[in-house]
C-alpha cells in the first residue's frame, strides 16, 4: 500500500483514539448514566473535556481536507516524494497537535497545525502539478 493510503489508515486510527479519549474523558466526570444518555441537558465541561472535543473536531476537519486529496492522487497513480513527504507531514503533524492540545500547550499546538498544513497544502499542489 502506498504511503499516502497509509498515512491516511494511521490518521483514523488517531481518530479513534482522540475520540476514545474523549469519550473516557466524559464518562469519568460525569458518570456512565450521562455518557450513555441523550445528553439533552448540557453540563459544563472541564478543561480538558473541551480540549478533548476539540481535538476530535479539529482532526475531523484536517482528515477531511487531507483524505480526498491523498486518495485522488493514489487513483490518478501519483506517488511522488513530495505526496510521501506531505502524507507523513500531515500524519506526524496530527499525532503531534493531539498529544500538545490533550495536554494545554498551545503555541507548540499551533505549530503542529501549520506542519499538518503544509502537508495539505503539498498533497494539493502535486494533485494539479504544481510541484
Amino acid at each position: 500500500m502506498p504511503i499516502e493510503l497509509t498515512m491516511i489508515a494511521y490518521s483514523v486510527a488517531l481518530l479513534l483514539v482522540v475520540i476514545l479519549i474523549q469519550g473516557n474523558a466524559t464518562v469519568l466526570v460525569n458518570g456512565i448514566p450521562y455518557a450513555g444518555g441523550n445528553r439533552d441537558e448540557a453540563v459544563p465541561m472541564t478543561p480538558f473535556q473541551g480540549r478533548a472535543k476539540r481535538t476530535v473536531m479539529n482532526h475531523v476537519e484536517g482528515l477531511a481536507m487531507f483524505a480526498p486529496l491523498a486518495l485522488i492522487a493514489a487513483q490518478q497513480g501519483i506517488s511522488t516524494s513530495t505526496t510521501m513527504l506531505a502524507a507523513q507531514l500531515f500524519f506526524y503533524g496530527r499525532v503531534v497537535h493531539a498529544l500538545v492540545y490533550l495536554a494545554g500547550i498551545p503555541m507548540v499546538r499551533t505549530l503542529a497545525w501549520v506542519v499538518s498544513i503544509a502537508g495539505t497544502v503539498m498533497m494539493f499542489l502535486a494533485i494539479i502539478k504544481v510541484v
